[in-house]
């Protein structure tokens, strides 16, 4: 049992306010993992004032500086990257191998990524040659407060502290209560990688009491929040009455778009992509649509490819799929399941209960439903477990239809092998991100969605600058410029 009740607020570890412990569970077992301890009001307000007090000196650092001390954090990931997918893998299911590989990997990717885009990065730039004496200053926004998610815990980590800390922002970190320990593991590497004091804080809790604090907090300028829908809402009305930034990644019901003349092996990897994290990513394919002439062949090839994914205990190796990080999420998936079926969904793979010869641990079973209409519950709202949905469609026009019919608007899928229809077709797609024929967004992409998706961007460029406030300048002396 791992026990960390301390935070860490102005370079130093500290006892919380007040002793609230929480239990964290592994669900592969169900069994408690680890104890923390949830703050309060008093452990935010700390956090806040070290990060205020921090922010003027930092702000002020060289880009080199800070580029310095981001490298530095790389090299320490890099090195203890063994044990941080350990922890994802205990605290939040994803089997050891994928954890060890996808989950620690995508914080070296966006650490990497970020350090490319910074590089290249000018704070100070001339409006143009018509305003020879004009300049634009991107200036960091302040302090801000970073609330990331458990279902994968360090690429919201590093896309949050890493971009602010390369914008000249200082900050507060709470992840999730239910995977508190990799960040906890960060925090280490940010201390050892020698940030100032009260650059980066990090205060444990739930959203309800820290969440809640953090956002509405008066010395807090920006919020940085990933997660449902639901609560970036009520984040969103918490933070209006200080006008702070309020940057939102949150839920999606992506539309997965295969035609007819799709290559062989669209619908096996629409499938595996679902599964892949056991479903626990807001950017899965979930609604396979799939044109009428080639729908059937379809359906029968998604039904087969998920009776083979095996599921198993995220502790041992190979290449199953794990548990849904807790007991709410399961009743949640199992709800969800039953409604599939209720509101006439044809199940052809997976269904109700957990798969055979797992009795404990939150295991779900592998589920494929087919002659869904995106009326139905399970093509409306956003699963987040290993829950594929099939819809018929028509023609392009249906299909667009179909894929814009959603509240959200985070990531679809086109698979076809006309070119000219792809691109015809990505550019009609009302959503932040659009993949065609699997080709995934090359480093330093922006990650981010439209409508009830949220707003913003993350990764490179585009993620400092969600950090950055806009300062135009006129009458600025050149003569200065030369002489530094």
């Amino acid at each position: 049992m791992i026990e960390q009740r301390q935070f860490y607020i102005n370079g130093e570890w500290v006892d919380p306010a007040e002793a609230n412990d929480h239990q964290v569970i592994d669900p592969s077992t169900e069994e408690p993992c680890a104890v923390i301890s949830l703050g309060g009001q008093a452990d935010v307000d700390k956090a806040v004032a070290a990060a205020k007090a921090a922010f003027p000196a930092w702000m002020n650092t060289s880009k080199e500086e800070r580029i310095a001390l981001v490298e530095k954090l790389l090299e320490i990931y890099k090195r203890r990257g063994a044990e941080m997918g350990e922890a994802m893998s205990m605290e939040m299911g994803a089997p050891i191998d994928m954890s060890s590989t996808q989950q620690v990997g995508a914080g070296t990717w966006h650490i990497s990524n970020f350090l490319t885009a910074a590089k290249n990065f000018d704070f100070i730039r001339p409006l143009g040659d018509h305003a020879p004496n004009d300049r634009i200053i991107y200036e960091p926004v302040g302090v801000c407060a970073l609330i990331t998610p458990w279902n994968w815990p360090m690429n919201q980590v590093t896309l949050k502290v890493v971009a602010a800390a390369i914008a000249g922002c200082t900050m507060v970190l709470k992840p999730s209560e239910e995977s508190p320990l990799d960040a906890m593991l960060f925090a280490e590497f940010m201390d050892e990688a020698g940030f100032p004091k009260g650059v980066f804080n990090l205060v444990n809790g739930d959203g309800i009491n820290v969440g809640t604090a953090m956002t509405g907090h008066k010395d807090v300028d920006m919020v940085s929040f990933t997660g449902s829908t639901r609560a970036g809402i009520a984040i969103s009305k918490n933070a209006a009455d200080t006008v702070k930034r309020v940057h939102l990644e949150l839920g999606g019901k992506g539309a997965n778009i295969v035609f007819a003349d799709a290559d062989d092996k669209a619908v096996k990897r629409g499938v595996l992509h679902m599964m892949n994290n056991t479903g626990q990513s807001c950017n899965a394919p979930s609604r396979m649509l799939v044109q009428k002439g080639a729908y059937d062949q379809a359906v029968e090839t998604a039904a087969e490819v998920a009776s083979k994914v095996t599921v198993g205990n995220a502790h041992e190796s190979g290449r199953h799929i794990g548990p849904v990080v807790n007991e709410a999420q399961w009743n949640k998936i199992q709800g969800l399941i039953q409604k599939g079926i209720d509101e006439g969904a044809r199940l052809v793979a997976g269904g109700l209960g957990r798969p055979e010869g797992l009795n404990k641990g939150f295991y779900v079973r592998p589920t494929v439903f087919a002659d869904v209409n995106n009326e139905m519950t399970i093509a409306r709202e956003e699963i987040f477990g290993p829950v594929l949905t099939i819809i018929p469609f028509d023609d392009e026009e249906d299909a667009i239809a179909i894929a814009n019919d959603t509240q959200y608007g985070l990531t679809n899928y086109i698979q076809t092998q006309d070119g000219s229809k792809a691109n015809r077709v990505a550019r009609q797609l009302r959503s932040g991100m659009v993949e065609i024929n699997g080709q995934s967004r090359g480093a330093g992409a922006p990650f981010g969605g439209m409508k009830q998706s949220g707003n913003g961007r993350e990764g490179g460029v585009w993620g400092i600058e969600d950090f950055l406030e806009v300062k135009s300048v006129a009458g600025w002396t050149t003569e200065a410029d030369a002489a530094e």
